[in-house]
């Protein structure tokens, strides 16, 4: 029987009588797998978009490639429909979709109430109403450092029960103060249970009111000549103390969950901050498989729907935070609302504490992807790739990377970056300060930067690169190479010129000569340790530049400032440090300073601020 070739699937035959109500969307491939679902407002714009002529990534033209038909579900309203693909995401997981590492439930700690003198455990499941529960928390680390910091301050015991029942004499949590020993009688009924409501009160956030109790119960015992006791209660206020100064941000109010995602060439990262009664109780990092979305704001919002409406969350917050608009995000918090039957706002541009938990968890999922992607496995083998599509003879390790950044010509700054087999070196990362070269010139900033490191690693008799990498074309190129010829080193040479777009994969790569073109598809693993290694440049340029920039505009403004001369900016700078401090201080701080008066205090004050 002869082989039946495949019908190519008709778009516009399909397209022509599609709806434009709202629904779901589910792509199948030729043997009958689900490839994507997706959901829209307008079902015949949205599937519409797939079939045009340009515009498409990559991942999108892969998956219309393999689409032999499409199945549409009509829904009431976008919500439902939003509700619906959830649903079937998290059965089916197919392969062009955003899915999340795992789909575990949430850790909780579980005070027993089934015992006189219960322990406190981690616990994830069902829970039993007999017992209390407290969270949940991201993940089972944040549960275990939090089991750590309250062994330090309560010493609530944590062994299990028959472990508990059974032993007839102190374990070693005794002996190293992380317990009280309650299974040997070691410490009375009384204080056991004021130790548990200490930690009920500490888990219930009401940490004010618990360090204003121990203030109280510490001058009881000193009163009574009990130092023992107060020493112990001094102990707990410091701990106390100190995990408010971790914690709490001032002015933090409320229940907030925060989402911050970082998209690199090789990987995603989503960093979570759970903040709960305004304190941050945990974090967890998310790697998630990306799908055919390639915007920051599509991954978010993929994510975000998913994450909520596919698991149940015991205490949805009031409000989610994004570092990214979420373009759904009304859709996405009505159909929240449907699920928990509690209202939730979806916000990206926030200010004073809000923006401080943003910077936050960006902070956080930028270093968590620069560690993930520095991974020993994922080194060997991007060096390996990079070894074979340059040519070299051996595998590049060590690799250095230069950048410029200037504002207009101001401040010009070079980074070098190192990257070896452990990945980025930060302790070897070197900034130099560019002078006597004209504003905005950067071919003359790259010479002068590779200049003086190479001059000064050949004085050392320090080893050399086995390649150089410079962000930028052929200009910066030539430089390169002209100033290695002076020195008379030879380094295998890169360049990296950004594409119209300035789209990561969009790069033209110049290796040895401008005339020797690399074109590397962008899925390549050498082109993603190129990008990592040139954003890494980037990002070191841009620091470097930002501070100078910076220290030099405040300091110039602390010259211009009436009535205050050399003296007396130096004594200012004496005082506080910098000038930046100078700026941040109070009038009242400022007349501290002296031969400053009050009046002049005012005076330098309003300088400062009047721009």
């Amino acid at each position: 029987m002869p082989e039946t070739t495949p019908t190519v699937f008709d778009s516009k035959a399909f397209l022509r009588n599609l709806t434009t109500r709202p629904g779901v969307y589910r792509m199948y491939a030729l043997d009958g797998k689900l490839l994507y679902v997706g959901k829209a407002k307008n079902l015949k714009s949205r599937v519409t978009s797939y079939f045009r002529a340009s515009g498409l990534t990559n991942k999108t033209v892969a998956l219309v490639s393999k689409i032999q038909s499409i199945e549409i579900a009509i829904t009431h309203s976008e919500t439902e429909a939003l509700l619906l693909e959830q649903t079937l995401i998290s059965k089916h997981r197919p392969p062009y979709n955003i899915l999340l590492v795992d789909d575990k439930s949430y850790p909780y700690l579980k005070l027993s109430k089934q015992h006189d003198r219960p322990g406190l455990y981690l616990h994830r499941g069902a829970r039993n109403s007999k017992d209390e529960y407290f969270g949940p928390f991201p993940s089972a680390a944040a549960v275990r450092e939090s089991l750590i910091l309250l062994q330090k301050a309560f010493r609530i015991r944590q062994c299990e029960d028959s472990v508990y029942a059974n032993r007839q004499k102190p374990c070693l949590q005794y002996q190293i103060k992380r317990c009280k020993a309650p299974c040997v009688g070691l410490v009375s009924d009384a204080e056991y249970q004021q130790d548990l409501a200490k930690t009920r009160s500490f888990l219930q956030g009401k940490s004010q009111e618990l360090i204003e109790t121990i203030e109280v119960e510490m001058d009881q015992a000193a009163a009574q000549y009990d130092y023992e006791h107060a020493a112990e209660f001094r102990d707990q206020l410091m701990f106390l103390r100190k995990v408010q100064e971790q914690q709490y941000v001032s002015g933090a109010k409320g229940n907030v969950d925060v989402f911050a995602v970082v998209k690199q060439a090789a990987g995603v990262c989503i960093h979570f901050l759970m903040v709960r009664d305004g304190r941050m109780i945990g974090s967890r990092s998310f790697f998630p498989k990306p799908g055919i979305e390639d915007d920051e704001k599509l991954i978010m919002t993929g994510f975000l729907a998913q994450y909520y409406l596919v698991r149940q969350h015991g205490d949805c917050p009031s409000q989610i935070l994004s570092n990214v608009p979420i373009p759904d995000a009304v859709s996405l918090a009505a159909a929240i609302k449907e699920q928990y039957n509690k209202t939730v706002t979806v916000q990206s541009a926030v200010r004073t504490t809000s923006a401080k938990w943003l910077d936050l968890a960006q902070t956080n999922a930028a270093e968590q992807l620069q560690l993930r992607m520095s991974h020993g496995v994922q080194v060997t083998q991007r060096l390996d790739a990079l070894q074979e599509v340059l040519g070299l003879e051996q595998i590049p390790e060590r690799i250095e990377c230069f950048d410029i950044s200037h504002s207009s010509g101001e401040a010009t700054t070079a980074s070098c970056v190192i990257y070896d087999r452990d990945g980025p070196n930060k302790s070897l990362y070197r900034k130099f300060n560019i002078t006597d070269v004209a504003a905005g010139d950067d071919y003359a900033a790259m010479a002068q930067a590779i200049q003086r490191r190479y001059a000064r690693l050949q004085k050392e008799e320090t080893r050399l690169p086995d390649l150089l990498i410079v962000d930028g074309g052929k200009g910066q190129m030539s430089m390169a190479r002209e100033v290695m010829n002076e020195l008379g080193i030879a380094i295998p040479l890169l360049g990296i010129a950004k594409g119209e777009t300035r789209k990561p994969g969009m790069e033209t790569l110049f290796f040895e000569t401008p005339d020797q073109v690399i074109l590397l598809p962008n899925y390549s693993p050498a082109l993603h340790l190129i990008q990592h290694i040139r954003d890494e440049a980037h990002r070191f340029a841009i620091t470097g530049h930002r501070a100078r920039r910076g220290k030099a505009r405040l300091g110039s403004v602390l010259d211009e400032v009436p009535q205050v001369g050399p003296g007396r900016r130096r004594a200012l700078i004496r005082h506080f440090g910098s000038a930046i401090a100078v700026k941040s201080a109070s009038v009242d701080e400022i007349t501290k300073v002296s031969g400053i008066s009050k009046s002049l205090a005012q005076d330098i004050y309003n300088f400062l601020h009047s721009s």
